[in-house]
């Protein structure tokens, strides 16, 4: 009993292994059994060549009896015609025993002709199947690779959205807090960059109004320009900071010139 039960547990162990193989890789087990089914069909192939070897050897002796027939009866109508009618009725014996022969192997010809025909059937029956599974195997295999990629699509596809619940969603979010980051220190750059440019612009209109003043006093000397005669008062109430400062230098210096 303890023997029993521990073959059985063998044999769910070993039937186990071989559901797992067998759901493992189901088009190997597909292709294993059209396998095993072409070498079954070229055994019946070969069984079917041998047999129509049999059939062939009874239709050769049923010929040979329809010969040997046909022979002892002229033999026989000539003997009697001669009145010999001792030979005659040897050969009639001889006769008799051959239309027996001949019969026999008539109906064992029909049964064999018919046994082969079955089995041809049979065989190219089984031929025709073995192609449409053939053809099966081809399919389930490239609908189970295209499911699998399908799958496998499907999966890289949810990996890759671009959530935040998602290692490419976090890593999307790094990056833009990155980029928010660098375009907050270049707009800082940008704002520190006006920093000083009212004091430039300021030293520019100075420097432009000094290099105006300096052509009216050269076209004044020259004679191609009257002198001003528009109060200095009038003027500087007008001018921003440095412009005042220049133009007061200007009349100190027109001052000690007349002096």
């Amino acid at each position: 009993m303890i023997l029993g039960k521990f073959f059985s547990a063998i044999a769910a162990q070993f039937n186990k292994l071989g559901n797992w193989l067998f759901e493992r890789d189901p088009i190997a087990q597909m292709q294993l059994e059209y396998d095993k089914s072409v070498e079954q069909l070229k055994e019946g192939r070969e069984g079917l060549e041998q047999y129509r070897g049999l059939v062939e050897r009874v239709g050769r002796q049923v010929k040979e009896g329809e010969a040997l027939v046909t022979k002892l009866t002229a033999q026989a109508k000539a003997y009697l015609k001669m009145g010999n009618r001792d030979t005659a009725a040897s050969f009639a014996l001889q006769l008799t025993k051959a239309k027996t022969q001949l019969l026999e192997n008539q109906q064992q010809l029909g049964m064999h002709e018919q046994a082969y025909t079955n089995n041809l059937k049979k065989i190219q029956f089984a031929n025709k199947k073995l192609v449409e599974v053939k053809d099966k195997i081809q399919k389930y295999d490239a609908d189970l690779k295209m499911s699998s990629a399908e799958a496998e699509v499907a999966k890289l596809t949810q990996s890759l959205n671009l959530d935040v619940t998602t290692d490419f969603g976090q890593l999307e979010d790094v990056i833009q807090r990155k980029i928010d980051a660098n375009r907050g220190k270049a707009r800082v750059a940008a704002d520190l960059s006006t920093e000083g440019i009212d004091k430039i612009q300021a030293e520019e209109r100075m420097e432009q109004s000094m290099a105006d003043d300096a052509l009216k006093d050269l076209e004044v000397e020259l004679g191609m320009r009257a002198p001003e005669t528009t109060p200095v008062a009038a003027q500087v109430k007008d001018l921003g900071p440095a412009e005042e400062a220049v133009a007061e230098r200007k009349q100190a210096e027109k001052q000690t010139e007349k002096a």
